[in-house]
């Protein structure tokens, strides 16, 4: 079971988040699919598929690259790298057209053949500092 969660989580990266599919998010989340994040729960498909227009429209060439998985039960860990250029506003930044890397990592629960809940940390703060928003710390 494992191994066909990491593979449910592999084409849900790949058909939804780089081509962009997002009509096929049914197939890949359940419809009280829910979405922890540091700062709070995305509820259901709506604000799932809300989270991806809004990323988007700030990085619309935004590209997801699977690093590692891991899988036990009916989890799956999967932690991933982003690039794309900031061409729109996010989170009230103005578009920089800076180039971008973001680092993350989900934990998402399978059940029944779909995700039902994903807990995702991403690098935030180096996402701010490459979009020039925070400052870079001084060397050491």
């Amino acid at each position: 079971m494992s191994d066909q969660n990491k593979e449910l989580m592999r084409r849900a990266v790949e058909e939804i988040w780089n081509q962009r599919k997002f009509d096929l998010l049914d197939q890949y989340v359940a419809s009280d699919f829910v979405i922890h994040t540091p700062g709070e729960d995305i509820h259901g498909r709506d604000g799932a598929g809300q989270l991806f227009s809004t990323l988007y429209q700030a990085f619309p060439d935004i590209h997801f690259t699977i690093e590692d998985q891991i899988a036990d039960g009916d989890r799956v860990v999967t932690r991933w790298t982003a690039t794309g250029t900031h061409q729109g506003e996010f989170h009230g930044i103005a578009a920089t057209n800076k180039p971008v890397r973001l680092a993350g990592t989900d934990i998402d629960r399978i059940a029944n053949g779909k995700a039902v809940e994903c807990w995702t940390t991403t690098d935030d703060l180096g996402l701010l500092q490459q979009l020039g928003a925070v400052p870079m710390p001084a060397p050491l």
